[in-house]
């Protein structure tokens, strides 16, 4: 055993003592390990650890190596046990930033914590995605004993918890639901103030209505809500929140100013408030530089500014000031808040909730604000009386609001209303008028109880209001929704005597938000149920099964072979009539038990529950690929058809969850097209290990774009006559985390077939033509820079194509022309008369459009004349000719082609000198090609054209 400390001080490593262990009850939802870490700084980039003592009572030793080599970062050391027989499954949390032991000089303000977490046996820790701390999920095996060696980014580490996962769970779903409260709080807050400021036009409203919105951005900022709207890292938060400090500081000195109307009072005032919102302000410009400097300043500016407020609050309101007199108990409050804040500051206060609670805190406090500076502001005649009655402006109020009203007269039961509604009906004048009995008739059977009891309770509670929504049967048949806002009116002997109010017309509100209902949950095309109702109704049938073993649900997958190439054919319309066909045949061969989903493109979902016998269901399958493979007529032209169906039989071993059951039905389905298509195949488990990986890499490249996982590259291209950088191709990468770099090869046919590309080639626009903006911006040259972005066929055949690129357009400004629509030659002869249109109107636009891989397939010219193109790229097959007498002839021919058509032509295939001088000398007048580089990130393209300003989001 002496040998190993030998051997670690002749490589250079200090070697680090055992452990002691924590022991991880399975009933404790959170442990704090703050005080059982070992910590080590100083180590090199590795360290050696003995390990705790395990249930043999060895201790060993383990070598932990730094990701950077030759790094020095802190280290920190804990264990923990499992003296259970069960495995556990616990998370490791430290957050990025806790108001909680912050410090008031140089202030902690939040870091990424941990890189990397070593365990010194069993299952390696797992990092999970979360905004505001450092989570890593560990498995603890039965009665074992496990060391971790944890890597920091930063050598301070707050706080250490160990979580129960559905505990952290629900304690972050608390949070957040409390954090959007006390955002939407602030919000609205803020926004009141700010029209009050509109409206009222006093110094005192702009004052407190930036203070408002300074604590709004204080508590988006420390809630996390700031860096999700505007996706800032950990390290941009210090400066976010040392700057909303500061501001916080400096608003509050505003709001002091403003309130107390001090300039009145002394001169002087006025210099010491406007020094120290000058110093404030140099504050806000060093946050940038050193943020816990700033921060720190700022807490003793905030604390100096509530101390010294409420001693001039009191000396104000000694003196006779009424608006001292009405700030005091609010300034207090303030005072009282800030001592709090002080003692969590410091860590007295060490409860994890003080943070929230201070911030929610904060927020009230701005609401006392309000409502003191309002009771100021409107008080003693505070708005100006107008030359009408109180009962006249009412009454204009009533009609320009365009509402109804309502009046029961209860002594006598006789309601009256405004003739409006009785025109609106189809009603005869006076005929709702009448006793309160007399509206049962007209009223939907559902909701008369409700009326009845609502006028009943008005009656015998003798106060409140009315609020209610109800339907009225008019004439012609339909109904008509109204809202009745009323309140009773009560006589001297303390009885109701009538019920005053307005009616309103709410049925383009009710029909509206219907709609809204049905479509959140319903296909748009074929009215089908969507996934949501799919997934809802698949859980009630697997609910059923467990308490009724004679209830077997499956799950069908029925998927169009081929769907995409037919649409690229007939079009989109036709193909919308495919799918409502399809829906249609579907329907009719199933019974009411079952239900029937549209749960992706040309996917199709069954859940089956008048079935339960496997021969059964392979018989319905069989039936409903027969029926459906029937071909489609569509204008005159009949279309062929077949469908894959997979079915996923039910199995309470593997189908647990709905996802698990629709997976694996979508797994069949694909092993039923890996043929052909047109065939049925029936899920088995080893399926499972075979089809996961296509799936998982689609389903992870759904999110890629959400993670910011998805680049957009510039190869140049270059101008032949004087070899300047004249514009870049757009190319899509995929940086995935833990894949590395995936080749387009390899993605891009994935995106075509799952409808991805659709958003990533408006992603690819959006970001080339913001780019191409600020390329254009700095450089001013004539002709302008410019960018081709290529168009894949299934975002060719949308019909939101041209509003997107008049979207893309519009926001960025870009050189009309500049912005190239880059399609290949294929897609362009497969429905040329369609393409011939959308390309006219894509150049109407401003769009430019070039046409790629030119000589690869079989071209018309007399439709290529017809196409609105400025260039032509040169298939790179013919620079890789192996004659060099042919390439160079068929070169200089597609060159002179594209002049006479008046387009300029790109060679592709550049790769080396000879290649550059051959494409000069036959008069292309721009190559692209490894000759001049390969693709460059987005700011190495900014660098190479000289423009080194960020683009404008």
């Amino acid at each position: 055993m002496l040998l190993l400390p030998l051997l670690a001080a002749f490589a250079g490593l200090t070697p680090a003592g055992a452990v002691e262990s924590v022991r991880v009850p399975p009933d404790a939802q959170a442990i704090d390990l703050t005080h059982w870490v070992e910590n080590y700084s100083n180590q090199g980039d590795r360290i050696q650890v003995s390990t705790a003592p395990g249930p043999d009572g060895i201790v060993r030793r383990i070598e932990v190596h730094a990701r950077e080599a030759g790094a020095h970062p802190s280290w920190i050391v804990f264990a923990l046990t499992n003296d259970t027989d069960e495995q556990m499954e616990r998370l490791i949390v430290a957050p990025h930033f806790r108001l909680v032991g912050s410090g008031v000089i140089w202030p902690d303000l939040g870091a990424e914590r941990i890189a990397e977490i070593t365990a010194s046996q069993g299952i390696p820790p797992e990092k999970e995605d979360s905004p505001d701390a450092d989570v890593f999920r560990l498995t603890l095996d039965p009665g074992a004993t496990v060391t971790y060696v944890a890597e920091l980014k930063s050598p301070k580490l707050p706080q250490l918890y160990l979580w129960e996962p559905e505990a952290y769970k629900d304690k972050t779903t608390g949070l957040t639901l409390y954090k959007g409260i006390v955002i939407g709080i602030a919000g609205l807050l803020a926004l009141f103030l700010t029209i009050v400021f509109v409206v009222k036009g006093a110094v005192i409203f702009p004052a407190a209505a930036a203070l408002a919105w300074a604590v709004l951005a204080y508590v988006s900022i420390d809630f996390g809500f700031w860096a999700k709207i505007f996706g800032t890292e950990t390290n941009a938060d210090r400066i976010w929140r040392a700057g909303a400090e500061t501001v916080l500081s400096a608003t509050l000195v505003v709001f002091l100013f403003a309130y107390l109307n001090l300039s009145r009072w002394h001169v002087r005032a006025s210099h010491v408030a406007g020094v120290w919102l000058l110093f404030l302000l140099a504050l806000v410009g060093l946050a940038v530089y050193d943020p816990p400097v700033a921060a720190g300043v700022a807490r003793i500016s905030l604390a100096t500014v509530a101390a010294v407020g409420f001693i001039l609050v009191v000396y104000l309101a000694t003196h006779g000031v009424e608006r001292a007199v009405m700030l005091i108990p609010t300034w207090l409050l303030l005072v009282v808040w800030v001592c709090a804040a002080a003692f969590t500051i410091n860590g007295s206060i060490a409860n994890d909730l003080a943070s929230p609670a201070l911030l929610g805190g904060l927020v009230l406090l701005v609401m006392l604000i309000g409502f003191t500076i309002m009771q100021s502001a409107f008080a003693a005649g505070g708005v100006a009386h107008g030359a009408i009655s109180d009962v006249e402006r009412k009454a204009l109020a009533l009609t320009g609001a365009n509402d109804i009203i309502y009046d029961w007269d209860v002594v006598n039961d006789r309601i009256y209303v405004s003739p409006d509604i009785e025109d609106q009906l189809g009603l005869k004048r006076g005929e709702l008028e009448g006793p309160a009995s007399s509206w049962l008739s007209l009223l939907h059977p559902l909701e008369r109880d409700r009326y009845r009891a609502c006028l009943d309770t008005v009656l015998e509670q003798r106060r409140g209001r009315v609020s209610q929504d109800f339907r009225l049967h008019a004439s012609d048949g339909h109904y008509f929704w109204f809202r009745l806002r009323a309140r009773p009116v009560v006589g001297p002997d303390g009885d109701v005597v009538r019920l005053v109010g307005t009616l309103t017309d709410v049925t383009e509100q009710k029909n509206a938000f219907e709609r809204l209902l049905h479509d959140a949950v319903h296909d748009n095309l074929t009215g089908l149920p969507n996934r949501e109702i799919f997934f809802d109704r698949l859980d009630l049938a697997l609910i059923h099964a467990e308490t009724a073993p004679h209830q077997r649900p499956s799950v069908l997958c029925v998927d169009i072979d081929r769907f995409g190439k037919i649409v690229e054919t007939v079009g989109v319309s036709a193909g919308d009539s495919i799918l409502l066909t399809v829906a249609r045949r579907l329907g009719r061969l199933l019974q009411p038990r079952d239900t029937l989903a549209r749960i992706s493109g040309d996917m199709f979902a069954i859940i089956l529950a008048s079935e339960a016998a496997t021969e059964q269901i392979v018989n319905l399958a069989d039936r409903i690929r027969r029926t459906v493979s029937a071909p489609v007529t569509f204008a005159n032209r009949e279309i062929p058809l077949s469908v894959s169906v997979g079915i996923a039989l039910f199995d309470p071993q593997w189908h647990p969850k709905r996802e698990d059951m629709l997976k694996d039905a979508e797994i069949a389905m694909r092993y039923a097209k890996r043929d052909g298509g047109g065939r049925i195949e029936v899920f088995r488990p080893s399926m499972r290990s075979q089809g996961s990986n296509r799936q998982a890499l689609e389903g992870e490249l759904r999110r890629a774009l959400e993670r910011d996982e998805i680049k957009l590259f510039f190869q140049p291209i270059v101008r032949l006559d004087d070899r300047t950088v004249a514009g870049f191709d757009a190319l899509l990468r995929w940086q995935h985390p833990r894949l590395g770099r995936v080749e387009p090869s390899d993605f891009l046919p994935l995106a075509e077939e799952s409808g991805l590309i659709v958003d990533l080639g408006l992603f690819a626009m959006q970001r080339a033509s913001r780019e191409l903006a600020a390329w254009q911006k700095a450089l001013d040259v004539n002709p302008p820079i410019f960018a081709n972005v290529n168009i894949s066929s299934r975002r060719m055949l949308r019909h939101d194509l041209l509003s997107d690129v008049k979207n893309v357009l519009t926001r960025t400004a870009v050189a009309p022309g500049s912005l190239k629509l880059e399609l290949s030659e294929a897609l362009v002869m497969e429905n040329p008369e369609y393409a011939a249109q959308m390309l006219g109107r894509l150049r109407e636009l401003g769009a430019g459009l070039a046409l790629a891989d030119f000589g690869s397939g079989y071209s018309s010219l007399a439709y290529l004349q017809r196409f609105p193109f400025d260039m032509i790229k040169i298939d790179r097959g013919f620079a890789r000719h192996d004659s060099l007498t042919s390439r160079a002839a068929m070169l200089r021919s597609v060159v002179t082609l594209a002049h006479d058509f008046g387009m300029e032509a790109i060679a592709e295939g550049a790769e080396t000198e000879s290649d550059v001088i051959e494409f000069s000398q036959i008069g292309c007048e721009y190559a692209v090609g490894f000759a001049f580089g390969h693709p460059l990130s987005a700011a190495d393209a900014r660098k190479l054209v000289g423009a080194a300003a960020e683009p404008a989001v």
